[in-house]
């Protein structure tokens, strides 16, 4: 809609237009072919084997497709559309689209709007450029798009051009998924089929649908844009190579939900009305620890959907910033000595009925649900945490993780203090009573009773219980959260489907399924309680304990990400038919790459600045200080004391000579390396030697800051960018 009033609302739940204040509820999702649009715009008949072909997972005939485009292709003309693009999410970990325009030639010189079925359905963009990790040739260029019945359709608007986007997975020729929702798919099923059967198995059999739900926190920096420019790192890889922390940075903690300054709070609400109309629910905004960082977070909604809203989230905080003469940075570490960027990412499972499954509930049956949903996750977190770490791996999260900041790269899980006391009683076969306020009774001699919302948000803790929900708090902010989504509905599947032969097993010797159950999960707790935490995750002591544990503790990609493609990964994701062994390793391949290829990125940077502007710069001052001692010492005499010049000549001639012997280091360590055909053991010898030596090379740069006329330094520093906006 267009704007004809200047002003800016300061109520973020309304937006403008002709000086009248329009509720959000009045154009939430005008932009989207939802539900209320198809049942608007398509016959019965077609609207209802539309919802029964969603439900079912079953594809449309061509008849039906084609009654769907045309409606769609009209809704979207309506909207201002030209072309349409099929919407896909490739193994780059943003998105991709192929614009085509509606028209087909009629006759020599007349075109029509056309949009067929089989447009809608699938098309075919070339595949031959993205990332594959093998399992297809470069020259190979087919592949195809599918058509996600699942995620609404949507209109992107970008400048003047307006675009029918239509979500899809990517798949290659022969099949393999080539894409990350795909498997994402796959695992939603999975792990609605696992809790399906084990609600039944419990005796819940009203239930007839399960599914997973994300809400993932959306961190994130906003810097002038005109600073943003002015750094090649922040340009080219989204993080600052160099750069001395501010003398203030977040020591007097007065950002963290502090009043929005007021050009943030635009560009919140432009960015805001853009998500609504899009269908996405941005619910809470506030500042973050670090100056000019801040956190969008949405409604909870089913898997599939909230992944490929919070991709939508990504691209139009940068492409809103933009119009704002900002710069929306997504990098996990995009300034050292001040807080790094996550994507917190809240999961969870609901039942058709919208009833939460770790929710504690109202009635015994509830409780002994949510138990045993509570210990299948934790049992899949204690089994494959070097998984779930892997899933997070990034060279950019390796900034953050364990930087006492965000979760370390140890994997455990914090029940809080009541939960934990339960399930050791369970385990001991204890009775006890509880004392906190809104308890609920779960109606079994031998169990005590669960408390509502009993539980703190450790903020240390990778993998937190909040209340009704797991936060999986290691996942970064610009990583798509596909992956660790997949992950987390595969091993919880897994596990459901452990607990759930055992109690079937079990209860041919026990009467009460109740009495059965906590027999079951009495002797799972044994195995699985050494991955409970509830304190202090940054300490050297948990470390130790950990290691006493036995928990695994990859704290760098290349170690972590080896994890998935053990025989146990490989098998696991195999058997329940989310990746094949072609495709896990495909991704294990893809991850060691990008690893690679964003540190030698970061090198070149490096080299750069270091070359063409910090020496430069050094040089200019060394001038600057030489001329000085000259001229004094002629007009002062031999006697006279410049020994304080002479003393910071000297330091800056000494970084100077640091920075170029610290960055041929690194250049001919890179070069050797290179000749290494293992892209494995590249990974880690840049690693361990490389980036070790970029650090180095960073603490010389960031002392000449400190010493060179201010004038003279090429680079904004961070105190303008981080506070000046």
């Amino acid at each position: 809609m267009k704007k004809t009033c200047p002003i800016i609302a300061a109520e973020r739940s309304y937006k403008i237009e002709k000086e009248k204040f329009i509720p959000v509820s009045e154009y939430y999702g005008e932009d989207t072919f939802n539900i209320k649009v198809m049942k608007l715009k398509l016959p019965g008949d077609t609207y209802k084997k539309i919802i029964d072909a969603y439900h079912e997972g079953t594809i449309l005939d061509i008849t039906t497709a084609n009654i769907v485009a045309h409606a769609m292709k009209e809704w979207a003309i309506e909207k201002g559309a030209t072309h349409f693009a099929h919407w896909f999410q490739p193994m780059t970990g943003i998105t991709a689209e192929k614009h085509d325009a509606f028209i087909d030639l009629v006759g020599v010189s007349d075109v029509l709007e056309r949009f067929s079925g089989k447009q809608l359905v699938q098309g075919e963009p070339d595949a031959s450029s993205f990332p594959s990790g093998g399992i297809r040739a470069t020259f190979e260029a087919r592949g195809y798009t599918a058509w996600d019945m699942s995620s609404p359709a949507f209109i992107r608007r970008n400048g003047i051009s307006t675009t029918l986007c239509i979500p899809t997975a990517f798949i290659s020729y022969n099949g393999e998924a080539l894409d990350k929702k795909t498997p994402l798919l796959r695992s939603n099923r999975v792990v609605s089929r696992s809790a399906l059967n084990m609600m039944n198995l419990l005796g819940n059999t009203a239930v007839k649908g399960v599914y997973a739900t994300l809400g993932p926190e959306q961190e994130y920096f906003l810097i002038d844009a005109d600073y943003f420019y002015k750094r090649q790192d922040l340009v080219l890889g989204g993080r600052t190579v160099v750069g001395a922390p501010p003398a203030k940075g977040q020591e007097l903690e007065d950002q963290y939900f502090g009043s929005i300054k007021e050009r943030i709070a635009s560009y919140m609400h432009d960015m805001e009305e853009e998500l609504f109309k899009l269908g996405v629910p941005a619910k809470t905004r506030h500042n973050e620890v670090a100056p000019s960082q801040y956190e969008l977070a949405p409604v909870f909604e089913e898997a599939n959907l909230a992944i490929d809203h919070n991709q939508i989230v990504m691209d139009t905080m940068q492409l809103v910033a933009k119009k704002h003469k900002l710069a929306c940075l997504l990098h996990e570490k995009p300034f050292a000595g001040i807080n790094g960027s996550g994507k917190h990412l809240n999961w969870s499972m609901s039942d058709n009925k919208g009833n939460n499954l770790l929710n504690p509930g109202q009635t015994p049956q509830d409780n002994i649900q949510f138990l045993v949903f509570l210990i299948a996750v934790t049992r899949a977190v204690y089994k494959h945490a070097d998984i779930l770490r892997a899933s997070v791996g990034s060279y950019a999260n390796d900034h953050r993780l364990g930087a006492n900041e965000a979760p370390p790269a140890i994997i455990s899980v914090f029940l809080g203090d009541q939960l934990t006391k339960i399930l050791e009683d369970i385990e001991s076969g204890k009775i006890t009573k509880a004392t906190d306020r809104e308890i609920i009774n779960l109606g079994i001699s031998s169990l005590p009773i669960v408390s509502k919302d009993n539980t703190d948000r450790n903020r240390t803790s990778p993998f937190a219980f909040t209340g009704n929900k797991f936060e999986f708090r290691a996942v970064g902010s610009a990583q798509s959260i596909s992956f660790p989504a997949t992950v987390l509905n595969t091993i919880v599947a897994e596990s459901l489907d452990y607990l759930a032969e055992k109690i079937k097993a079990r209860c041919g010797k026990d009467t009460s399924i109740n009495q059965c159950v906590l027999t079951v999960l009495k002797k799972e707790l044994k195995e699985i309680k050494s991955v409970l935490f509830n304190g202090d995750n940054y300490t050297e002591e948990w470390e130790k304990e950990a290691a006493r544990r036995g928990l695994p503790n990859d704290k760098t990609t290349p170690m972590a990400i080896k994890a998935l493609v053990t025989k146990k990964a490989l098998d696991l994701f195999e058997k329940y038919k989310v990746l094949s062994n072609v495709e896990l390793r495909s991704r294990y391949l893809i991850r060691v790459e990008k690893y690679i290829k964003d540190l030698a990125i970061e090198v070149k940077c490096l080299n750069n600045i270091a070359m063409s502007q910090i020496i430069p710069a050094a040089t200019s001052y060394q001038k600057v200080l030489s001329k000085a001692i000259i001229g004094a010492r002629e007009a002062l005499g031999k006697t006279a004391d410049l020994s304080a010049q002479q003393e910071l000549l000297k330091r800056v001639t000494e970084l100077m000579n640091k920075i170029y012997g610290t960055n041929k280091d690194i250049l001919d360590r890179v070069e050797t390396v290179a000749s290494v055909h293992d892209e494995q053991k590249k990974a880690e010898i840049l690693c361990a030697e490389v980036k070790t030596k970029m650090n180095e090379l960073r603490g010389y740069v960031d002392e000449l800051e400190g010493l060179v006329d201010d004038e003279l330094w090429p680079l904004p520093k961070f105190w303008e960018m981080l506070f000046i906006n």
